[in-house]
């Protein structure tokens, strides 16, 4: 529970903690909305790339379904998604394996040098701000944000469960 400025709890938000997550996010989603809109890529272009990238580094075939089902896109916004990185050269199609009808994606070296440009000065700024920390606290942040990714994946399971509202009655 927090406490308002006379010193008393206040109930009516987050904890400290958990507004600086909030605004943490904030931040980090106009980062991506500025650097992405500097070099005509839409966010959701930049989540495919990171999707791609945590694929590959883990060995995984990553298809336009993967990109559908990660960023919770229809069939339609899917294709849309995958030909925008296409043509501008940020990703390749290729067809591999014995299942030749599959088309699995994969970044080119432009889309690495591309994003290593846009991150580059928010890599920067983070690293100055790290170096401000020892070993030992970094763990302990590297622990807690482990955890608050993992806790946010849960409840995004859990609100991805939850029935629909039926909608609200109109009052006219």
């Amino acid at each position: 529970m927090t406490a308002d400025s006379s010193g008393r709890p206040d109930s009516s938000g987050p904890p400290p903690l958990v507004r600086l997550l909030q605004e943490f996010s904030l931040e980090a989603n106009r980062y991506v909305d500025s650097a992405g809109g500097r070099n005509d890529m839409h966010r959701t272009d930049l989540n495919a790339l990171a999707v791609i990238m945590q694929h590959t580094a883990r060995n995984q075939i990553v298809t336009p379904g993967v990109l559908r089902k990660e960023l919770h896109l229809s069939s339609p916004a899917t294709t849309a998604l995958v030909d925008r990185l296409y043509n501008s050269g940020h990703v390749v199609r290729e067809r591999q394996g014995t299942d030749r009808r599959q088309v699995q994606l994969r970044m080119t070296p432009k889309a690495y040098r591309d994003g290593s440009a846009m991150f580059m000065p928010l890599a920067r700024h983070m690293d100055a701000a790290m170096a401000q920390f020892t070993p030992e606290e970094l763990e302990i942040a590297t622990r807690f944000m482990t955890s608050m990714i993992d806790a946010t994946v849960r409840a995004g399971q859990e609100a991805a469960q939850q029935p629909v509202p039926p909608p609200a009655a109109d009052p006219r």
